[in-house]
């Protein structure tokens, strides 16, 4: 087992400096590096300074970063599309084989009208996967919301088809 050293005592200084560095608008990760100082220390300062770290520029930076990835996954899932298509061109072009023979290594090379079917096999299969993933990449941005909406909007008409049955329906007279 390992002594640790005695936490050192919080000092009116580094209350002092929390309030200078935080005038600054500086970061608490930031103030904690500048005093030498634990993140949840300079937290806990501030608490008690009644100083908050305002996250305004930190949700900007990551509304930021989610846009961008969006756009690339947006610009990806063009070029997957891009590579299905010429991936698929290639089932009906002539294809180049190279056999490099034996132990002699005797190499052999030879061209075919098309590919083989084995060959077409694998192609089709890498078509499929790049098509599959640009279709997930967009999945992956769509807005879950019109799915809702329209599932929500299917239960209410199919209530108020349900009202209008039964405000509308013939009352049959009591025999009496």
């Amino acid at each position: 087992m390992t002594d640790r050293p005695a936490p050192r005592p919080v000092t009116q200084v580094d209350y002092d400096q929390v309030r200078e560095l935080h005038a600054q608008d500086l970061s608490r990760n930031e103030i904690a590096r500048r005093i030498n100082r634990s993140g949840r220390t300079v937290s806990r300062i501030a608490d008690e300074l009644g100083l908050d770290f305002e996250r305004t520029r930190t949700r900007a930076a990551t509304e930021a970063k989610v846009v961008d990835a969006r756009a690339k996954r947006a610009a990806l899932a063009n070029d997957l599309l891009d590579d299905a298509a010429r991936l698929r061109q290639q089932l009906w072009e002539p294809a180049h084989y190279v056999d490099h023979g034996g132990k002699e290594y005797d190499r052999v090379d030879w061209t075919m009208n098309e590919p083989t079917f084995a060959d077409k096999l694998k192609i089709m299969q890498a078509v499929g996967i790049a098509a599959d993933k640009s279709v997930r990449l967009d999945e992956y941005d769509a807005d879950p919301g019109i799915d809702a909406a329209k599932s929500m909007l299917g239960a209410l008409a199919a209530g108020l088809g349900a009202a209008y049955d039964q405000l509308n329906r013939t009352e049959t007279p009591d025999a009496g």
